[in-house]
């Protein structure tokens, strides 16, 4: 709808009359209709009935009231009763009507430095015309009010973030107040954030650890108890995600890059026996094993999305040193492959309900909780799959078996695979990889795939892993 104006102004001067029609002619060019006594009041009309028809008019969408020392004065005696100037709006005029239709607009203004107007539209917000430099800075600003299109729009309200659902669910875990703290310093950029990123992790370790197993658990019952750990753990997952996600395009690459290698480490040691679990068996700590398996993809995959090339290449080629317990069996350090898991024990209760088994119980459990909007599945299975080209051709991991890759279809592109037919990416890629040539990509993965247990080489209906990689197409544009 094509906005139209009524303008009520005093006739203070020739010059001021003038002014006042400059501005009207203006507008009109920028598209809004106008309502001027030069232009519509006529001889023989009631300037009076003109004056209170035009503020009363539904079609008049603004009223612009141009604000001088002679209005404010006519305006003002107007409703003490003693004036005569009828054409200025009366209070009682202004009050039948939505004030949002008036806008002042400032031309003058006392020694005080206070604007001239009128008592009874003094408390309104306006626009200052009081110089031509004024008019000059302030036209668009009035221009876009006029035709309903300010510059600054308030966007539509969205989903509570997580953090928020997490503080006020029955379930929520203590770190989810510490990662609000974290996040509120480092928007704000307080002094002080490793202190309050350490607060955070620390209160993340103390979590999963309590969920470890300390004493041998009920057998009947072990697939749920895993079960219910894994989405209990979820939570934690959810916050970790979110703290790189917060903080890897605000850090230094490499020193943040050297914090996550030390969360990495730290959650092999929380997936790793308790001194006092003894007897133990691996699968008690299956609940464990998955939440670390699941985390790591889901950081591959953020670090992707934000292409993190340099923490990528220091994941991958990383030795981590191994728990206790393991150190004790003779291994000191272990690449990105202790990341990996599967589970035995939830075969029990994850079962397709058409009957049968799943090719892969720990691939299933990932698909039921891929629930981030900014992580969805084909993210993580983009994210496995480069994870499994890393271990065939670093040589820092054992190779790495993508279980969520049973449930890609068959020839399915993934585009960041995709893109590295473009040289710029590949180069991407080679810095991933620790700069490894692709004669040299090819031959680790025609030898490492060849290794793989059969059910995992050949992945039933899926596409193989040559096609997968694009490794015909790599660097090719």
């Amino acid at each position: 709808m094509q906005p139209k104006v009524f303008i009520s102004y005093s006739w203070s001067s020739p010059t001021h009359q003038e002014l006042v029609k400059s501005w009207a002619d203006r507008l009109l060019e920028d598209g809004i209709d106008v309502v001027l006594d030069i232009y519509d009041l006529k001889e023989g009309h009631n300037k009076f009935v003109f004056m209170e028809s035009m503020v009363l008019d539904e079609t008049i969408s603004h009223v612009l009231v141009i604000c001088d020392r002679v209005y404010s004065q006519k305006a003002d005696a107007k409703i003490s009763g003693v004036g005569t100037e009828s054409q200025i709006i009366s209070k009682q005029v202004y009050e039948k009507v939505n004030q949002t239709k008036f806008i002042p607009i400032i031309c003058e203004y006392d020694e005080a430095g206070q604007a001239y107007t009128p008592l009874f539209i003094s408390s309104a917000i306006y626009i200052n015309f009081s110089s031509p430099e004024a008019v000059n800075e302030n036209w668009e600003t009035l221009v876009r009010l006029l035709h309903g299109k300010p510059l600054h729009r308030k966007p539509a309200i969205g989903k509570p973030p997580s953090y928020i659902t997490a503080e006020t669910s029955e379930n929520a875990t203590p770190s989810a107040t510490k990662f609000y703290s974290l996040r509120q310093a480092v928007l704000q950029n307080k002094p002080g954030i490793p202190g309050y990123r350490e607060d955070f992790l620390t209160t993340c370790y103390e979590f999963v650890d309590s969920m470890r197993v300390r004493t041998p658990p009920d057998l009947d019952s072990l697939g749920e108890r895993v079960l219910g750990d894994c989405a209990r753990l979820k939570d934690v997952r959810d916050q970790l995600v979110d703290w790189i996600s917060l903080e890897v395009n605000r850090a230094d690459e490499n020193s943040f890059g050297e914090v996550i290698l030390k969360v990495l480490e730290k959650i092999l040691d929380l997936k790793s026996k308790p001194e006092e679990l003894n007897p133990w068996n691996e699968a008690w700590l299956d609940a464990l094993h998955l939440f670390a398996y699941e985390l790591f993809i889901y950081i591959i995959a953020t670090l992707m999305r934000s292409e993190k090339t340099v923490i990528l290449k220091m994941i991958f080629e990383a030795q981590f040193l191994l728990p206790k317990a393991e150190r004790d069996r003779g291994r000191k350090f272990d690449g990105f492959g202790s990341f990996w898991t599967y589970s035995a024990t939830l075969g029990g209760v994850l079962k397709p309900a058409d009957g049968g088994t799943y090719k892969s119980t720990a691939g299933e459990l990932i698909k039921r909780q891929a629930d981030r909007q900014d992580t969805p599945f084909s993210s993580l299975k983009e994210a496995e799959l480069l994870i499994t080209l890393a271990s065939f051709v670093t040589s820092s991991s054992r190779p790495w078996y993508p279980q969520t890759f049973f449930y890609s279809a068959f020839h399915e592109e993934y585009e960041f695979f995709l893109r590295a037919t473009q040289r710029k990416h590949f180069s991407k890629l080679q810095i991933i990889l620790g700069g490894k040539t692709l004669d040299e990509i090819k031959e680790a993965v025609i030898i490492n795939s060849k290794n793989l247990p059969n059910e995992y080489r050949s992945f039933s209906q899926n596409g193989p892993f040559w096609d997968a990689f694009n490794l015909d197409q790599m660097n090719t544009l």
